[in-house]
């Protein structure tokens, strides 16, 4: 078997104290049988309730809880097969795509690098060397461990296409302390440096070079990671490396725990370079064995200095450091001993400290990443005691599965796993793997731990699935995880993890009442040409811990962020477009509590209708400033909320708006990207409206460059002075809430299973000129004053949105309860259903399926089947091809009780089969079919 190339080159990561930006990259779909459960009919081979395929995402949301190391940014995340947006604060999301993603040369995306600052690298910067790996066992790859180099923030990501799960980096702590910017030490007779350009590094030679970076602040250092071309050469040319190397060993010498004698820049210059030169080899030149050399040497002194284990906070930032810099030099197998020895001096002090955590976390970068060196696989096949301690770390450390650094326990079990992807230790893994399974279960506080090992025992192991208890282990995790099916409309599908009804429908309320908003200010035509994502998909996971637990596993998708848009292949009519998303906390601002909702929307919307072509198109040129700016504009104005933190930065006056025309991830922080994109995007659509409509004229037929033109050329530095006052006027507060806008009311009058409803709104300024109902039973209407029918009795909470001509809106909700009974089927044959009837007194023994069918005429979109009442215990399932049975279906409700329900869309008329499977003796069900 060829071998595997691998993972690419990772980036810096932020500052602790900062969130970080949002990353798209491009997915391919890893899940070709996996189907949309409960969504679609003939999306999956019967009896497998298997995820749904994975198309290519866009953005994800602001303020993410999960830290990311951010690669590259490339751009904006438009809604094709795959792209992904991710977001990392509240709110705010960008999006890139990395189209040819084949096989396992994923490209890491897991954050996106506006501007590389200080901190840890999830998977660090590696250097180039052993790009042949030795041949590895078949299966399907999977994550690597869960890391903690950096802050997590809040914002979501885009990407086009899921990523293989074998090259996810590892998971970094759910929340981090602010922390103090690094400063730089005053120069001696020079004073402090204050300029950080690249020719300030690579003019300067020998000591200084050494100097120069000393006296620079780890933001200045960090800025280099993004060097090209004649720069990268300049700063990082192998005698610059060596000189810098040298200088590490000598500083190490003397290291007192701490940066007084500013190592930690040492270290990151270094990390830079092998980034910069993995990615740029042609520009920077070769790396041999004079570096590596010199790298060992400062290495092997700083990992055996006095301090280098220190327990304390200072330590802990740089200990992190130097064990990602081990990584970045591929010298994984020359200091598995090191690993050995953080791993075995870990215990409850250190978790004191933030950073002292996060070092010992960083020991699973190398790790992970060494299993592409075939030096590294060597040396554990030798002397395999690393795998004993990984082992040994997670069993003595299960407690840590319930609090913050639950990771540590659960990336220390992924990693002993991981070593069955060597065939000559699987032999001593298998019991291992099999010992942590059974010390933990796929749900609960031990799920991290269950999910990683069991998903290395799939890529890695997969014959043996029956011995592990992991066979089918994506639908496993999709059972176990996403329960719930809500169909919204026909453009808007929920699948949750444990939302309430009420949440539901506020969330579905929510989008529904953004499509009306939307496109008053966009003024569309409809979608772009050849876009089939005429539906989306909202996942959403309980907390951000169960996000991280499950998602990857099941969609590929990064989660070290606030959530991914997947947008897939907006041209492919069966493409799946899906926003994976969280609850971060209750009362969280969002509608539903689903984080970042109306951001992540507004990034779908804004592709579908305004953004042509691939994701890649549009990042011809730099519009960022519109993308990330819009989706925050609309998130915070639909929602009528402030946003403070752009409003505060206005009266900074930062930016002139011809500087943010050039805004690209690459050039920009989380500041400019965010709330200056906010208030860049207000300003064109509140004083220029003409113009965001030409720009947007040429942006939805694919001509970015004739978009760009529109503001960079045909604006240029026009408005400068303008948007200057302006911004005054908003620091002032013109950019507060607005007020005034309508009030949503309504009357209901209820007979029999019918509603009539009555609109009752009222607005003060404007008129109301759109009205969006959601019924609480999937359905929905836009006309102002519907009669409803229910096909089941029951109390619903029906929602009310109304649009005011100002793009304005207001919701309102009440419960509605009718009465009465279905009529019974009238067929002779009991086993035949119908349309809107029910059969009652349905039976069967233990173990035994009593079944049923019926005929769906052409044109029949949604059919519900729902049972109730009687004895035992009754399951539901169905099956578009056949007699439905619990080895044999494409959709199910097994709940306790006789209490399910199964909802599926039709696509083309024939006959449908139903069963209810006796989990034990049930009798006197009812069962009900309506569509």
């Amino acid at each position: 078997m060829a071998p595997r190339p691998p993972p690419q080159e990772l980036p810096p990561v932020y500052p602790r104290a900062l969130p970080k930006p949002c990353d798209i990259c491009n997915f391919t779909d890893r899940t070709k049988d996996a189907s949309r459960v409960h969504v679609k009919e003939s999306a999956r081979p019967a009896g497998r309730p298997g995820p749904s395929v994975v198309p290519r995402s866009r953005a994800v949301g602001r303020d993410a809880e999960l830290a990311v190391p951010p690669p590259p940014r490339l751009g904006r995340g438009r809604h094709t097969a795959g792209r992904r947006h991710v977001n990392t604060r509240p709110e705010r999301q960008a999006r890139r795509s990395l189209t040819g993603f084949l096989i396992l040369a994923l490209t890491l995306c897991l954050g996106i690098a506006l501007l590389a600052q200080p901190g840890r690298a999830t998977a660090a910067d590696r250097s180039p060397k052993a790009t042949t790996p030795p041949a590895k066992a078949t299966g399907r790859a999977v994550p690597p461990p869960v890391g903690s180099t950096a802050d997590l923030s809040d914002r979501s990501d885009a990407r086009r296409n899921p990523l293989d799960a074998a090259h996810l980096p590892p998971p970094r702590p759910m929340t981090s302390p602010a922390k103090p910017k690094e400063k730089a030490k005053p120069r001696a007779a020079k004073g402090a440096a204050a300029s950080c350009t690249p020719g300030d590094f690579g003019s300067r030679t020998g000591a200084d070079l050494v100097a120069f970076v000393q006296a620079s602040t780890t933001n200045c250092v960090n800025t280099l990671f993004s060097l090209t071309g004649t720069n990268a050469s300049n700063v990082f040319r192998e005698a610059q490396m060596v000189t810098v190397a040298n200088a590490l060993e000598n500083t190490a010498r003397t290291y007192p725990g701490d940066n007084s004698t500013n190592v930690w820049q040492l270290v990151l210059f270094l990390r830079a370079g092998y980034y910069v030169q993995s990615n740029n080899a042609t520009d920077v030149g070769p790396y041999g064995a004079t570096l590596a050399t010199a790298s060992e040497a400062a290495l092997d002194t700083f990992t055996t200095s006095s301090h280098f284990m220190d327990v304390s906070a200072a330590n802990g930032d740089i200990m992190g450091e130097v064990l990602i810099l081990t990584d970045s030099a591929n010298e994984q197998a020359r200091y598995l001993g090191t690993y050995i020895k953080v791993l075995n001096a870990y215990n409850s002090s250190y978790d004191a400290y933030w950073s002292m955590d996060t070092a010992v976390n960083d020991v699973f970068t190398p790790l992970f990443r060494g299993h592409w060196n075939p030096a590294y696989i060597s040396a554990v096949t030798a002397d395999p005691s690393i795998v004993d301690t990984l082992s040994t770390f997670t069993l003595n450390h299960l407690s840590k599965l319930n609090d913050t650094w639950f990771y540590l326990a659960s990336n220390a079990g992924t990693e002993t796993a991981r070593f069955l992807d060597t065939p000559a230790l699987q032999a001593k893994v298998r019991p291992l793997a099999k010992g942590l399974l059974d010390a933990s279960s796929i749900t609960g506080p031990s799920a991290p731990l269950w999910v990683g090992v069991a998903a290395m025992t799939d890529a890695n192991d997969k014959t043996q699935c029956s011995y592990y208890g992991t066979c089918d282990f994506v639908g496993q995790l999709t059972a176990a995880a996403l329960p719930i099916t809500y169909h919204c409309d026909a453009g808007h599908t929920f699948r949750a993890q444990s939302l309430t009804d009420a949440a539901l429908t506020a969330a579905c309320t929510s989008l529904q009442g953004q499509d009306a908003y939307f496109h008053g200010i966009v003024k569309d035509n409809g979608p772009v040409a050849d876009d089939h994502n005429s539906n989306i998909q909202i996942v959403t996971f309980a907390s951000p811990k169960d996000y991280q637990t499950y998602s990857g596993w099941i969609f590929g998708n990064s989660t070290n962020n606030g959530g991914e848009y997947l947008e897939g292949n907006p041209s492919d009519p069966n493409n799946q477009a899906r926003f994976l998303s969280y609850v971060k906390s209750v009362n969280d601002g969002f509608p539903g509590d689903i984080w970042n909702l109306n951001h992540e929307y507004t990034h779908y919307l804004d592709g579908r209708y305004d953004m042509a072509g691939d994701f890649e198109a549009g990042q011809a040129v730099p519009d960022i400033w519109w993308i990330e700016g819009f989706a925050e504009y609309v998130s915070y104005s639909y929602r009528g909320i402030p946003d403070t933190e752009a409003i505060a930065d206005a009266g900074q006056h930062t930016y002139a708006l011809s500087t943010l025309w050039q805004s690209t991830y690459a050039n920009s922080d989380l500041t400019r990207t965010y709330p200056w994109g906010y208030l860049a995007t207000r300003y064109m659509i509140e004083k220029h409206p003409d113009d965001v409509q030409n720009m947007l004229a040429k942006f939805r037929t694919g001509d970015y460059a004739g978009g760009y033109a529109v503001y960079s050329t045909g604006i240029g530095t026009r408005y400068d002075a303008d948007f200057t006052t302006w911004l005054d006027a908003c620091a002032a507060g013109a950019c507060g809430a607005t007020s005034g806008g309508p009030a949503a009311a309504f009357d209901a009058t209820v007979n029999g299973m019918t509603v009539q409803l009555t609109d009752k709104s009222t607005d003060a300024g404007s008129t109301i000129t759109a009205h969006a109902w959601n019924f609480g039973d999937g359905t929905s209407s836009t006309a102002a004053n519907p009669a409803k029918t229910y096909t089941s009795p029951g109390t619903y909470t029906v929602t009310l949105t109304v649009t005011d001509a100002k793009g304005k809106t207001a919701t309102t909700s009440k419960p509605v309860t009718v009465t009465g009974a279905l009529p019974a089927c009238t067929n002779a044959d009991p086993r035949v259903m119908g349309q809107n009837c029910s059969r009652s007194g349905r039976a069967a023994t233990t173990g035994n399926l009593d079944y049923m069918f019926l005929y769906l005429p052409a044109g029949t979109v949604t059919l519900h089947i729902t049972t109730t009442g009687g004895t035992g215990n009754a399951d539901l399932y169905y099956n578009p091809k056949g007699w439905a049975t619990p080895t044999s279906y494409t959709a199910r409700s097994t709940k306790a009780g006789n209490t399910e329900s199964i909802t599926v869309t039709n696509k083309t008329a024939g006959y449908r089969y139903i069963s209810l499977y006796a989990k034990t003796a049930f009798s006197g069900v009812t069962i009900t079919t309506t569509y």
